[in-house]
């Protein structure tokens, strides 16, 4: 398998400059585009100032995996270019109606006790906060969730940004949760915290049979991709 092609670094500035109603992050003074050759423009001061630091931080090839922060920014901007907002909305909607925190093992003991002391508290907060109640259910049958709920959150979704929205997306597919998603939007609950919660059944499995280097690895990235997720939400509110 060839390796990817590497970028070589091309520019000796990175600054913010005001630009319309956002600020565009700027490489030796030109405006970033997007692949869809859309300006980089942050809502925000502080995300595009966090932005800079992430193609300062750049040595002599760029490395894109290091850009999370940009990468989240420039798939919300090319979406919306593209129109895949609504998108964006059904997709998460699919996961709350097969959310991972209603779908709970019957056996063993050790198992079903963790999964309610830990996830239980995400679908009471999610009740409270969105008068949204899940059914939890011990098959794996797919279980209808109450329409009323669904269009609860479905109001909250469509009346967020697209950035918000995207980054809404992004959390939900790497916890397999909607629910801790927007958790960790509102910052409900300790971030860690929301991200292990996500973990528990495979945690359970570890303690058993041991963790192997490749399941730690990728853990390890996910945990990495969804902290950045949550430093996007809280710089979109600063």
């Amino acid at each position: 398998m060839s390796k990817p092609h590497k970028v070589k670094r091309f520019y000796k500035t990175v600054s913010v400059q005001p630009e319309g109603d956002g600020f565009a992050v700027c490489l030796d003074g030109r405006t970033v585009r997007t692949q869809r050759h859309v300006p980089l423009l942050a809502p925000i001061r502080q995300l595009a100032e966090e932005i800079v630091k992430e193609w300062e931080a750049q040595n002599e090839h760029i490395d894109r995996e290091s850009m999370k922060l940009t990468a989240l920014l420039s798939g919300a901007l090319d979406g919306v270019e593209n129109g895949d907002t609504g998108q964006w909305t059904e997709d998460t909607l699919k996961y709350l109606q097969s959310d991972l925190l209603c779908y709970r093992a019957d056996e063993p003991a050790g198992l079903v006790k963790r999964q309610a002391e830990i996830w239980q508290p995400y679908l009471d907060w999610l009740q409270d906060e969105f008068d949204a109640p899940l059914i939890v259910t011990q098959t794996l049958l797919a279980k209808a969730q109450p329409s009323k709920s669904v269009d609860a959150v479905e109001s909250q979704l469509k009346v967020m940004s697209p950035s918000v929205l995207f980054a809404v997306k992004v959390a939900t597919a790497i916890t397999g949760s909607a629910v801790l998603a927007l958790a960790a939007w509102k910052g409900a609950f300790p971030i860690v915290d929301i991200f292990n919660a996500s973990q528990v059944d495979e945690h359970f499995q570890q303690e058993r049979w041991g963790v192997d280097d490749e399941a730690r690895l990728r853990e390890d990235a996910m945990r990495a991709e969804f902290l950045k997720v949550a430093e996007f939400f809280q710089l979109l509110k600063s």
